[in-house]
């Protein structure tokens, strides 16, 4: 039999961007906004203080705003009668394929943030030293059709998943 890789074809939901967005800004904003406060309460030290949150702002605001529309051009994933393909990441991309004879569980994931957004994640464990494939930023409904259909798919396929 003969496998045709290549990369994975579907882009994540377009919410994602705002969800990674989000999760981005609360990592950036509290320490920028400590040391902002502190300005406001201490003068002596205002100079010092507003540096030091500009100096974390400037590239904070920069990833918070290029890191999620990067990550939404590159995070991909497809099923097909034969494996899982997913492809993710911004600064390291990486590309995974999995059999589906060696799925052994496929689990929805689902963050406070996540479901603010109405979006899901699906990991599908393997039996692989390299872990486990995720793809992050589905639409919810779909996460739980696309575990669905794995779980499904997986049972059909010969073998022990090791």
């Amino acid at each position: 039999m003969e496998v045709n890789l290549r990369p994975p074809r579907h882009p994540v939901e377009p919410r994602a961007i705002r969800w990674w967005t989000t999760q981005a800004l609360a990592w950036v904003l509290p320490p920028v906004l400590l040391p902002a406060l502190l300005a406001a309460l201490i003068a002596p030290a205002r100079p010092w203080l507003l540096a030091a949150a500009l100096l974390v702002a400037v590239p904070g605001l920069g990833y918070a705003l290029c890191m999620p529309r990067r990550r939404y051009r590159i995070h991909r994933w497809e099923v097909t009668d034969d494996a899982v393909y997913a492809s993710s990441g911004w600064l390291w991309h990486r590309w995974r394929v999995a059999p589906m004879s060696r799925i052994q569980t496929v689990d929805t994931v689902r963050g406070p943030l996540q479901q603010v957004f109405g979006l899901s994640g699906v990991k599908v464990t393997t039996a692989s030293a390299a872990g486990s494939i995720r793809i992050q930023g589905l639409d919810r409904h779909l996460a739980a059709d696309l575990v669905e259909h794995l779980t499904a798919r997986a049972q059909t396929v010969p073998g022990d998943a090791t």
